[in-house]
C-alpha cells in the first residue's frame, strides 16, 4: 500500500469543541500526511463548517440526514479504496504518536483487518475496548449481572478483563477509533447499515473474522474518548437503540423457524431490561471498568 494514502473519516453531529480537540491532537498522532473527511449527519452548531474552512486537510461531506454512525462512514469512504482508513468519533483525543503506533502494529500483523488503541475515558479509566464476540450465554450473564456485579465471570470474560492488556487479536474492537486497511473495509462492504447506532462494530468484528481477517488490539497506542457528546441529547432513544441493536445482532446468531421461540425470549428479555433502565439508571449504565489505566504500562 502507498504509505501516504491515509484517510480519516469522522462522523459529526454538532460536535462542538470536541472536533477541534480531535483535529489538533490528530496532528501530533502521526508524522504521515493525511486527509480528513467529516461525514456530517446534520450538525447545527457550525463546527464542521468552520473546520473545513480553516483547515486545508479537512473536507466536509454532508450525508443528507442523520444516517447513523456506520452508514455515515460508508458514505465518506465509498471512494477511498487504497491505503489506510481511520474511522473515529469526533470526541476522541489522540495521544502523541498514537496513530503511528497503530500503523507500526499493522506491519506486525499482516492479516490484521482492524487495529484498535487502548481507550481511556475522560476521567482516566481504562475502557474495555477489545472484547470477545457476544454469545447467548455470555450475553445473558453480562446483561443480567454486569450492572450490580461488575466483576462477574461472564462480564470479565466478555470484556477480556483478566490480566494486563496485551497486543493481539480480539473478537471485536470499539468503533469509536479504528484503523483499517481499505482493502478489508471494502471487501466486507463496510459497516452494516441496518445498525443505526451500537453493535455495528461488533458485527464488523464478526464479519472480519469470518473473512479471515484479525481484529488486533494495540494497547501501546492510546486515545482518550470523551463519550456521549451526541447520544446524551437523546438518551432515551439511544437506550432503546442499544437494545434494538443488541437484539438484531444476537437474533441473527440463531436464525430459522425452529429458533423463533428463542428469539422471542431474547427480545422480551432485552426490552424488559430497556424498560427497567428507564426507571433504574444504573441498569442502563452497565458494568464499571475493572482495570486501571496504570496497567497499560506493563504492555508497552
Amino acid at each position: 500500500m502507498t504509505e501516504s494514502v491515509l484517510t480519516v473519516s469522522v462522523v459529526t453531529y454538532s460536535p462542538g469543541r470536541h472536533l477541534d480537540v480531535f483535529l489538533d491532537s490528530l496532528a501530533t498522532a502521526t508524522t504521515r500526511p493525511y486527509r480528513v473527511i467529516l461525514a456530517d449527519n446534520g450538525s447545527t452548531d457550525g463546527a464542521p463548517e468552520r473546520a473545513a474552512e480553516q483547515r486545508p486537510e479537512v473536507t466536509l461531506l454532508p450525508t443528507g440526514g442523520n444516517l447513523g454512525y456506520g452508514a455515515a462512514h460508508n458514505v465518506a469512504l465509498a471512494d477511498r479504496r487504497e491505503g489506510w482508513l481511520v474511522l473515529a468519533n469526533p470526541d476522541v483525543r489522540w495521544e502523541p504518536g498514537s496513530l503511528d503506533e497503530l500503523l507500526a502494529a499493522a506491519s506486525r500483523w499482516p492479516r490484521g483487518g482492524a487495529f484498535g488503541p487502548a481507550i481511556l475515558s475522560a476521567d482516566g479509566a481504562l475502557y474495555p475496548s477489545a472484547r470477545e464476540l457476544p454469545t447467548l450465554g455470555r450475553g445473558i450473564g453480562h446483561v443480567l449481572c454486569g450492572w450490580w456485579w461488575p466483576s462477574n465471570p461472564w462480564t470479565a470474560g466478555y470484556r477480556r478483563e483478566r490480566g494486563s492488556p496485551a497486543e493481539g487479536p480480539a473478537g471485536w474492537l470499539s468503533g469509536s477509533c479504528l484503523l483499517m486497511p481499505a482493502e478489508a473495509f471494502h471487501r466486507l462492504g463496510g459497516f452494516d447499515d441496518s445498525y443505526f447506532m451500537y453493535f455495528e462494530d461488533v458485527d464488523l468484528g464478526a464479519r472480519l473474522g469470518r473473512a479471515g481477517w484479525l481484529s488486533v488490539h494495540v494497547p501501546s497506542a492510546v486515545v482518550v474518548h470523551e463519550g456521549g457528546h451526541a447520544t446524551s441529547r437523546a438518551a432515551g432513544r439511544m437506550l432503546d437503540e442499544h437494545h434494538r441493536s443488541a437484539y438484531r445482532y444476537l437474533s441473527r446468531l440463531y436464525p430459522g423457524r425452529l429458533k423463533t421461540p428463542l428469539r422471542a425470549v431474547l427480545g422480551a428479555g432485552l426490552w424488559s431490561r430497556a424498560a427497567l433502565s428507564r426507571v433504574v439508571g444504573r441498569v442502563g449504565q452497565g458494568a464499571a471498568p475493572q482495570r486501571d489505566a496504570d496497567q497499560l504500562e506493563t504492555s508497552t
